[in-house]
């Protein structure tokens, strides 16, 4: 057991999220490092005795130095595809150079590394997984020892890969696909993942080693999509592989079928052609436990699922980077004129009456009125490569900064008071909505939606023009909405305003 703080990088992220409250379980101090207090400080664990809570990057080395200084070990779990997009090798590169030379001048006692299955070199590996090589290189190259874990597809509620299978099974009873279904792939459990994870920190023999990890079975993609469908109690799916089908059009289908953006799409989809099974297994003999197989990970995911207990999801991982202009209250200084939208209604209903609603927009439960014009703009947005409104929310009844919500990502939480989402659809400009409750005498309250853009140049300004009217329809009609799903009638309203910017 080490006696100084653990760091755990990438600790808002799929892997980060759920290796945190298990190593606080086993009695660590845990110092977790990401780029958003704010967003650190909504996870459920961010509280605990144990715990502290460290702003940085792993792009920026000084932040990365202060973070690593004092701790004895260090999780590296950072991934730039969702962040960095295209440039992903070249800031995975650069994170790793720093990470490396953070740990040596802080005489870290060792690093753990969770990286990519795919033995074939050159031109046959993808460029995701050569960079997932290339950080394993670079980090066993400094002086600090550094533990390198190989993992093919990981099951679990949440994950990318998870969520592309779960959704391209479900939605296409009949599926045209390229020759990568019959690739030979070792996938392993989220629950083993961590496992393992946890149990390198505890063994010093696996320090400085490289280990293959995966489930007890080889299958490839095909076997992997009839094994979903019979957990899941679908119809068999009829899978026809065609020659000619790209690994660029698998990743373009991947996009419009399934809630992963074309930025993790195609660099997974290039992967998808090389054969990703372990070489040697003297990982099970060090660190012992019962290996799920496909099926057994498969159906405890959709549990999960079902019974709304996601703990994290692939859509937690990127920056939660607000426009200046959203808080500076100078739109001049920013660049430019902040356009405004906002309408309110008075409720008769309590603060908390409200804020249920509100709570729980989005997803599933949609945002209450013109449904058809928010899933006609998702498309839109889709088609453009852009996320859409299938992203929905990881969880129906809670909300965390810093979760995506459809085409949104949530901002501030303030409950029961207000609720801010920043815009990460594809606009020619930086939008941000409003949702905030204010109380008013005799115990009402006063709901007001708020739309402000920042444009872009001449077409940010046609564009917000060209949809105002659209704006105000469907503004007053979700007030309305609300107030049916509160249950209690409107006294004023709704009414437009604008809001003065300080």
């Amino acid at each position: 057991m080490f006696s100084k703080p653990v760091l755990v990088t990438g600790a808002t992220g799929y892997v980060g999220g759920r290796l945190i409250p298990l190593m606080l379980e086993s009695g660590y101090r845990v110092r977790a490092l990401a780029r958003s207090l704010a967003k650190l400080r909504s996870r459920p664990w961010s509280s605990h005795p144990q715990m502290e809570l460290v702003q940085g990057d792993v792009l920026d080395l000084d932040s990365l130095k202060k973070a690593v200084s004092g701790c004895g070990a260090a999780y590296y779990l950072v991934h730039s595809m969702v962040a960095q997009k295209r440039h992903f090798a070249e800031a995975d590169r650069k994170s790793a150079l720093n990470m490396a030379a953070a740990a040596t001048e802080a005489g870290l006692e060792r690093i753990i590394y969770l990286s990519g299955l795919g033995d074939n070199h050159g031109a046959a590996l993808s460029k995701h997984l050569q960079s997932r090589h290339e950080v394993g290189v670079i980090l066993q190259s400094g002086s600090v020892p550094c533990t390198i874990l190989r993992a093919a597809m990981i099951l679990g509620s949440g994950s990318a890969s998870f969520e592309i299978l779960r959704y391209l099974v479900e939605r296409l009873p009949v599926m045209i696909t390229p020759s990568w279904v019959f690739t030979p792939c070792q996938p392993i459990a989220i629950r083993n993942v961590l496992n393992y994870l946890t149990g390198c920190l505890e063994r010093p023999e696996t320090s400085g080693r490289i280990y293959d990890i995966g489930g007890p079975e080889v299958l490839n993609y095909r076997q992997i999509m009839d094994i979903y469908a019979e957990a899941a109690g679908l119809p068999k799916r009829w899978v026809i592989p065609v020659p000619f089908f790209t690994p660029s059009l698998s990743a373009y289908w991947i996009h419009l079928v399934t809630p992963v953006p074309s930025s993790i799409a195609v660099p997974l989809a290039q992967g998808l052609s090389t054969p990703v099974v372990c070489s040697e297994n003297r990982i099970r003999s060090i660190v012992p436990q019962e290996l799920l197989s496909c099926r057994e990970s498969i159906k405890l995911a959709l549990e999960r699922l079902t019974q709304d207990r996601m703990d994290t999801c692939w859509m937690d991982a990127g920056a939660l980077l607000p426009p200046e202009w959203a808080y500076c209250g100078d739109a001049a200084y920013a660049g430019g004129t902040v356009m405004q939208c906002g309408f309110r209604v008075g409720l008769k209903a309590s603060l908390e009456q409200v804020w249920g609603p509100i709570s729980r927009i989005g997803g599933k439960n949609g945002w209450y009125y013109a449904s058809l014009l928010w899933q006609v703009r998702g498309l839109m947005d889709r088609l453009f490569g852009g996320v859409g409104l299938r992203r929905g929310r990881r969880s129906a009844i809670r909300l965390y900064i810093g979760d995506a919500l459809d085409f949104w990502r949530v901002l501030e939480i303030d409950a029961p008071h207000r609720l801010t989402l920043l815009a990460e659809m594809k606009t020619p400009g930086d939008a941000i909505l409003e949702i905030q409750l204010t109380p008013l005498p005799n115990g009402h309250t006063q709901l007001q939606l708020l739309s402000r853009f920042m444009p872009r140049g001449l077409m940010g300004i046609l564009y917000w023009y060209l949809l105002l009217p659209f704006h105000e329809m469907i503004f007053s009609g979700m007030l309305r909405s609300i107030a049916r799903a509160v249950g209690q009638p409107i006294v004023s309203g709704p009414e437009r305003f604008t809001r003065r910017i300080p």
